[in-house]
Protein backbone atom coordinates (compact mmCIF):
# COMPACT_ATOMS: atom_id res chain seq x y z
CA UNK A 1 0.00 0.00 0.00
CA UNK A 2 1.00 3.68 -0.79
CA UNK A 3 2.42 5.91 1.69
CA UNK A 4 -0.69 8.43 3.10
CA UNK A 5 0.43 10.13 5.92
CA UNK A 6 -2.98 10.96 7.10
CA UNK A 7 -4.66 7.65 6.59
CA UNK A 8 -2.01 5.90 8.21
CA UNK A 9 -1.87 8.58 11.18
CA UNK A 10 -5.70 8.47 11.60
CA UNK A 11 -5.66 4.32 11.61
CA UNK A 12 -2.95 4.63 14.31
CA UNK A 13 -4.93 7.24 16.28
CA UNK A 14 -8.15 4.70 16.43
CA UNK A 15 -5.80 1.65 17.50
CA UNK A 16 -5.48 4.21 20.51
CA UNK A 17 -8.97 5.15 20.67
CA UNK A 18 -9.95 1.41 20.89
CA UNK A 19 -7.33 0.79 23.33
CA UNK A 20 -8.47 3.73 25.72
CA UNK A 21 -12.18 3.10 25.39
CA UNK A 22 -11.23 -0.87 26.65
CA UNK A 23 -9.21 0.74 29.57
CA UNK A 24 -12.14 2.99 30.30
CA UNK A 25 -14.47 0.05 30.29
CA UNK A 26 -12.48 -2.54 32.63
CA UNK A 27 -10.45 -0.01 34.70
CA UNK A 28 -13.46 2.23 35.56
CA UNK A 29 -16.15 0.48 34.23
CA UNK A 30 -17.07 3.75 32.35
CA UNK A 31 -19.50 3.09 29.07
CA UNK A 32 -20.87 6.12 27.95
CA UNK A 33 -17.42 8.23 27.91
CA UNK A 34 -15.62 5.19 26.23
CA UNK A 35 -17.76 4.43 23.78
CA UNK A 36 -18.07 8.20 22.42
CA UNK A 37 -13.83 8.00 22.12
CA UNK A 38 -14.14 4.96 20.57
CA UNK A 39 -16.88 6.35 18.01
CA UNK A 40 -15.80 10.04 16.96
CA UNK A 41 -11.62 8.10 17.71
CA UNK A 42 -12.44 5.69 14.68
CA UNK A 43 -14.74 7.60 12.94
CA UNK A 44 -11.70 9.88 11.59
CA UNK A 45 -9.97 7.39 9.69
CA UNK A 46 -13.19 5.99 8.43
CA UNK A 47 -14.06 9.14 6.69
CA UNK A 48 -10.78 9.03 5.51
CA UNK A 49 -11.10 6.17 3.78
CA UNK A 50 -14.31 7.10 2.35
CA UNK A 51 -12.67 10.21 1.06
CA UNK A 52 -10.20 8.01 -1.05
CA UNK A 53 -12.74 7.32 -3.25
CA UNK A 54 -14.91 10.00 -3.30
CA UNK A 55 -17.36 10.66 -6.40
CA UNK A 56 -15.96 14.02 -6.94
CA UNK A 57 -13.87 16.83 -5.21
CA UNK A 58 -16.73 18.38 -3.15
CA UNK A 59 -17.27 14.81 -1.87
CA UNK A 60 -13.82 14.08 -0.98
CA UNK A 61 -14.07 18.11 0.63
CA UNK A 62 -17.18 16.74 2.38
CA UNK A 63 -15.85 13.73 3.55
CA UNK A 64 -12.60 15.29 4.96
CA UNK A 65 -14.48 18.00 6.59
CA UNK A 66 -16.84 15.76 8.65
CA UNK A 67 -13.04 13.65 9.51
CA UNK A 68 -12.07 17.35 10.94
CA UNK A 69 -15.50 17.45 13.12
CA UNK A 70 -14.82 13.61 14.37
CA UNK A 71 -11.33 14.66 15.42
CA UNK A 72 -12.44 17.83 17.09
CA UNK A 73 -14.79 16.30 18.88
CA UNK A 74 -12.49 13.27 19.55
CA UNK A 75 -10.37 16.28 21.39
CA UNK A 76 -13.66 17.45 23.37
CA UNK A 77 -14.14 13.74 24.81
CA UNK A 78 -10.21 13.72 25.28
CA UNK A 79 -10.63 16.98 27.46
CA UNK A 80 -13.86 15.57 29.60
CA UNK A 81 -12.06 12.54 30.57
CA UNK A 82 -9.10 14.11 31.99
CA UNK A 83 -10.66 16.72 33.97
CA UNK A 84 -13.36 14.44 35.47
CA UNK A 85 -9.99 12.48 35.95
CA UNK A 86 -11.27 8.95 34.12
CA UNK A 87 -7.76 9.28 32.86
CA UNK A 88 -5.10 11.15 34.43
CA UNK A 89 -2.48 13.71 32.93
CA UNK A 90 0.56 11.25 31.94
CA UNK A 91 -2.12 9.46 29.82
CA UNK A 92 -3.45 12.81 28.55
CA UNK A 93 -0.70 14.38 27.64
CA UNK A 94 0.13 11.02 25.48
CA UNK A 95 -2.64 10.96 23.53
CA UNK A 96 -3.47 15.03 23.05
CA UNK A 97 -0.60 15.18 21.02
CA UNK A 98 -1.87 12.84 18.20
CA UNK A 99 -5.65 14.39 17.70
CA UNK A 100 -3.47 17.50 17.73
CA UNK A 101 -1.37 16.84 14.88
CA UNK A 102 -4.72 14.74 12.74
CA UNK A 103 -6.73 18.29 13.61
CA UNK A 104 -3.41 20.17 12.05
CA UNK A 105 -3.51 18.02 9.10
CA UNK A 106 -7.24 17.93 8.25
CA UNK A 107 -7.38 21.89 8.33
CA UNK A 108 -4.12 21.91 6.24
CA UNK A 109 -5.99 19.50 3.61
CA UNK A 110 -9.60 21.26 3.63
CA UNK A 111 -7.61 24.53 3.57
CA UNK A 112 -6.21 23.35 0.09
CA UNK A 113 -8.64 21.36 -1.61
CA UNK A 114 -10.43 24.62 -1.17
CA UNK A 115 -8.15 26.70 -2.41
CA UNK A 116 -8.41 24.40 -5.37
CA UNK A 117 -11.94 24.71 -6.25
Amino acid sequence: MDKNVLRDKSFAFALRAIKLSKYLQTTHKEYVLSKQIMRSGTSIGALIREAQYAQSKADFLHKLSIALKEANETEYWLLLLVESDYIDKKMFDSILPDIKELLKLLISSTKTIKAYK
